[in-house]
C-alpha cells in the first residue's frame, strides 16, 4: 500500500523531541508510538521499508487528535498535518479506515434538513438518557429558533458572508445570531451561504475522505461568491476552508481562501466600531480556552481576546494551549483517550478559576465547548459573551 505523502516531508522530521510535551495522546500514554515523532517513524517504516499496514500502523494513525500543537513547536518545519491527513487519506481509501456507517454519518451533513432533523431526535434520545455519556455530548438542543437572515439584499452588495455550516446551525444556532449582530453592530450587512453551503468538509478532511472533502469545498466555494468576506466562528471549520487551496489546488480555491478569515480577525480590525463597553456595568472575568485549529492552524486566537477583552477581564489557562481531546469527532471515536485528554484540561480550568473570580470558559469551537462541557465546565462562545454584554442598542 502506498501513502500518498511525500519523501520531502516524511524526510522533515530530525527527530528532536521537541514535540513530544504538545501532543496531547503522548501526554497521557507516554508512549512514543502515539507521538508525532514516533507516528512520523511509523510511516517511513511503511513508506521506505515497505512494512505491512497492519492494524497496530492504523491504530497509530487513528489515535491522533490532529490538533497539529506539535507544528508550532517544531523547529524544522515539519508539515505534521499533511503527512497525518495525507496518510488517513490512503488508508481512508483502501477502506482500512472510516468504516461505512461513519461515511454515511458524514454524508448526512451535506443534507440540512435531514441533519436538522437527525439531531432533534439524537437531542430527544439524550433527554431519554438513551445516548452514552462516554460519546462526550454537551445537551444538543431541541428546539433551535430561526435561521440567520440576511441583512443586505440583494447578497452582493454585502460587507461579509457569515457561514453557518452542519453541525453548528444544528447544535448552537444562537450562538450564529448573536455573531449576526456583533458584526452588524460594527454597522456592516450581513449575507448568508446560498445553497450548497451547508457543510465545509471539514470531519472528512480529518477522516480521511479526500474525494468527498474536495466536493463539499466546491460547493461552499460556489455558494458564497464574489470578494466580500468569509466570516467563520467555528475555529474547525475555519481552517479547512483556509486550506482549500491546497485540497484542491486551484486559482478559485485559493482566491476563496483568501476572503476566509474567524469573525474574531474581523472584528479586532474594527474593534473602535463596536458599541463602547458600558461603563456603569461591572467587567466578569472570563476563561479562554484556544481551540487548536484556532491557536495553531490559523495562529488567530489573540484576535479572540482582543474583542472579547473589550467587555471582560481575561484569565489565561496555565497549559500553553493544549488540546482539550474534542477533535472533531474524535472524543466520539476514541472515547477513553479523549476523556483522558479533557482531565488534564478540566484541571487547568479549577486552577485558573482558583486563581480568579471567573466562572465561565470561552471557547470558540463547537467541539471543545461540547466536549468540555460534557465534562463539567461551564463553555460559552466568545460571540455569546460578547453580545450580551454589548450595550443594548439606542
Amino acid at each position: 500500500m502506498k501513502l500518498t505523502i511525500t519523501d520531502v516531508d516524511l524526510a522533515s522530521c530530525v527527530g528532536c523531541g521537541l514535540c513530544l510535551p504538545h501532543c496531547p495522546t503522548y501526554r497521557v500514554t507516554g508512549e512514543e508510538a502515539l507521538s508525532p515523532r514516533g507516528r512520523i517513524a511509523a510511516m517511513r517504516t511503511v513508506a521506505w521499508e515497505g512494512a505491512p499496514v497492519d492494524d497496530q500502523f492504523i491504530g497509530f494513525m487513528d489515535t491522533c487528535v490532529q490538533c497539529r500543537g506539535c507544528e508550532p513547536a517544531c523547529p524544522s518545519g515539519v508539515p505534521y498535518g499533511r503527512l497525518i491527513e495525507g496518510t488517513r487519506s490512503s488508508l481512508a481509501a483502501e477502506h482500512r479506515t472510516t468504516p461505512r456507517w461513519q461515511r454515511a454519518a458524514f454524508a448526512v451533513l451535506g443534507h440540512h434538513r435531514m441533519l436538522l432533523v437527525g439531531s432533534t431526535v439524537l437531542a430527544v434520545a439524550q433527554r431519554a438518557r438513551l445516548v452514552p455519556q462516554r460519546l462526550g455530548l454537551g445537551r444538543l438542543p431541541i428546539r433551535r429558533g430561526p435561521a440567520l437572515v440576511a441583512s443586505a439584499a440583494p447578497a452582493s452588495t454585502a460587507d461579509a458572508w457569515i457561514f453557518t455550516g452542519c453541525v453548528m446551525d444544528a447544535w448552537q444556532r444562537g450562538t450564529h445570531r448573536a455573531t449576526q449582530r456583533v458584526v452588524e453592530s460594527t454597522g456592516a450587512t450581513c449575507a448568508m451561504a446560498g445553497r450548497g453551503g451547508d457543510c465545509c468538509g471539514a470531519l472528512h478532511v480529518h477522516a480521511g475522505l479526500h474525494d468527498a472533502a474536495a466536493r463539499f469545498a466546491e460547493r461552499t466555494i460556489a455558494s458564497m461568491p464574489g470578494d466580500a468576506p468569509v466570516l467563520v466562528n467555528s475555529a474547525g471549520c475555519g481552517a479547512a476552508m483556509k486550506d482549500y487551496g491546497q485540497l484542491l489546488d486551484t486559482a478559485a480555491a485559493r482566491s476563496f481562501s483568501a476572503r476566509v478569515c474567524d469573525v474574531h480577525e474581523w472584528l479586532a480590525e474594527r474593534i473602535d466600531d463596536l458599541p463602547a463597553p458600558d461603563a456603569s456595568r461591572a467587567r466578569p472575568s472570563v476563561i479562554v480556552q484556544d481551540p487548536c485549529h484556532l491557536r495553531h492552524v490559523q495562529k488567530a486566537h489573540l484576535p479572540v481576546r482582543s474583542v472579547l477583552g473589550r467587555y471582560a477581564d481575561i484569565v489565561e489557562l496555565d497549559d500553553d494551549g493544549l488540546c482539550c481531546g474534542a477533535g472533531g469527532a474524535y472524543s466520539a471515536l476514541q472515547p477513553e483517550l479523549a476523556g483522558d485528554i479533557r482531565e488534564r484540561k478540566l484541571g487547568a480550568i479549577e486552577r485558573a478559576k482558583a486563581d480568579s473570580d471567573a466562572t465561565v470558559v470561552a471557547s470558540a469551537n463547537p467541539g471543545c465547548s461540547m466536549h468540555l462541557a460534557a465534562g463539567g465546565a461551564t463553555v460559552r462562545h466568545p460571540m455569546d459573551i460578547v453580545d450580551e454584554l454589548m450595550p443594548a442598542p439606542r
